[in-house]
């Protein structure tokens, strides 16, 4: 299936890039996560993150369907 992912702050850095469209068959943000975190490194925990799934929050269970947009958050800094 088709998973739109969009990427901000310390993901986006270590993506290289803001929005991706991907092929998977992980059906479900926390194996998507997984997979995602291990292609790119990334050094959050999933721990450290929410997720959204075509624009509201959703559980890491949630399950992913073709054509869905995830959003993994990650806290944000600020002043």
């Amino acid at each position: 299936m088709k998973i739109q992912i969009e990427y901000f702050a310390l993901l986006k850095e270590q993506r290289g890039a803001s929005i991706e469209t991907i092929e998977t068959k992980a059906a479900t943000p926390e194996i998507l996560y997984s997979d995602l975190k291990r292609q790119y490194t990334f050094s959050l925990e999933p721990s450290a993150l929410k997720v959204a799934v075509n624009e509201d929050f959703a559980n890491w269970n949630h399950s992913l369907e073709d054509g869905d947009t995830v959003v993994f958050i990650p806290p944000v800094a600020g002043g």
